[in-house]
């Protein structure tokens, strides 16, 4: 659990520690942190195995900002009280957001081109404002 001494080291690493102690599934996917795309590394992927292709499960790919509460100027009560529209509107926020949308695309295209027709990939941009809050598109 992390604590309010942890803010301290808090970025992206954080956050991406939290996604794949949940999500981390050998048995159905190769997870990868930091994939190698091109001149670029993704956050995190989830690729279905070869040999789990003939269920119906979808590939992930996550691109992970964070956001401290102090590059919003706002606290963690007030962040708990905003709604997800409310959070996106704020300009480190949709900063964030804007930047790992552009580096998704990129890096679904290389995915695509190295999987073709067998990727279902799903994407996702999460920003998490302080440890209080996820926002993703």
């Amino acid at each position: 659990m992390f604590d309010n001494r942890d803010y301290r080291w808090a970025n992206e690493l954080t956050v991406k520690t939290a996604f794949l102690a949940l999500l981390f599934n050998n048995a159905l996917y190769i997870t990868d942190s930091e994939t190698a795309l091109e001149r670029g590394y993704a956050d995190m992927t989830l690729i279905v195995r070869p040999d789990m292709r003939h269920y119906q499960l979808l590939d992930f790919l996550f691109e992970l900002k964070y956001v401290g509460l102090k590059d919003n100027k706002l606290n963690g009560e007030q962040i708990k009280v905003m709604s997800d529209d409310e959070l996106k509107t704020l300009a480190p926020v949709k900063q964030k957001l804007a930047e790992s949308e552009a580096k998704l695309k990129g890096y679904r295209l290389t995915l695509e081109s190295a999987y073709g027709s067998l990727l279902r990939l799903h994407c996702y941009s999460v920003v998490s404002v302080g440890f209080d809050r996820l926002v993703w598109a």
